[in-house]
């Protein structure tokens, strides 16, 4: 399955909202996607949780310009600026968004209900205080391309290395189902971003789930529990250069390229 984090399709369409160039609607619908309800709580000005459409509006209000993408790990708070009470939220959530042009960010906390094939899923986003600073580790959306061309031929060789079903069956029909969705024409960003970072967002996504294959498919010929580590820690860079160009896509409508 495709990456397609919470906090990128609430950046992407919130900064093409706050550009003009979708209706509120259009903005909320794409945001919520296959999730039933948005809300946002801890707005300033807003007593309790509210619905996206005002919530996007009462951000405008605040002086809201842009939205930034986060997607931090351990060790790595990419996209962070602080404090450390909403970097430690935007941690265990592994996804924030940051507002340009006022002091807050959003962290969004997934409630699921209902029974398998039938899962009910709410999204309630925390508006928090967040320091005004640079954020951590973004790279140009040229860094991350260049970064990214050279992540997609290392996690070959090293699912084909490690043994991994990188290039077998389960991967082709995960791959082919990635291309069919390009071709269809899907839109993977929002009006107003520039073609090359949709191209680094569809690489980003191309590498994310090479190496998600190469987790969930089982241990592969690497039986042993010293070759499963070497599996991870020689992923582990790819993964982290991934995440950087996803960051670096939705941020575009926002950053120099």
């Amino acid at each position: 399955m495709l990456f397609e984090p919470r906090s990128g399709r609430l950046a992407a369409w919130g900064n093409a909202l706050l550009a003009g160039l979708v209706s509120p609607d259009e903005a909320v619908l794409s945001i919520v996607g296959e999730d039933a309800v948005h809300r946002m709580e801890g707005l300033p000005g807003e007593a309790g949780p509210v619905g996206l459409t005002l919530a996007l509006r009462r951000l405008r209000a605040l002086g809201v310009t842009g939205l930034r993408v986060a997607l931090p790990a351990p060790g790595h708070p990419l996209g962070l600026s602080g404090p450390p009470e909403f970097n430690a939220r935007a941690l265990d959530a592994e996804e924030a968004v940051i507002a340009v042009g006022a002091a807050v960010g959003l962290v969004p906390e997934v409630y699921e209900a209902g029974p398998a094939g039938d899962v009910h899923v709410s999204v309630t986003w925390h508006c928090l205080p967040v320091r005004e600073a640079p954020p951590a580790d973004v790279p140009s959306l040229g860094e991350a391309e260049r970064e990214l061309a050279e992540a997609l031929r290392e996690a070959t060789v090293v699912l084909t290395r490690l043994d991994v079903a990188g290039s077998g069956p389960v991967a082709e029909a995960a791959l082919s189902a990635y291309r069919a969705r390009a071709e269809a024409g899907r839109e993977v960003l929002a009006p107003g971003y520039p073609p090359r970072a949709v191209r680094v967002l569809a690489l980003a996504q191309r590498v994310d789930l090479l190496v998600s294959l190469a987790y969930e498919n089982g241990p592969g010929g690497a039986v042993a529990a010293s070759e499963m580590a070497a599996r991870a820690e020689a992923l582990r860079p790819v993964e982290r250069v991934a995440r950087r160009a996803l960051v670096a896509a939705y941020n575009a409508a926002v950053e120099p390229g």
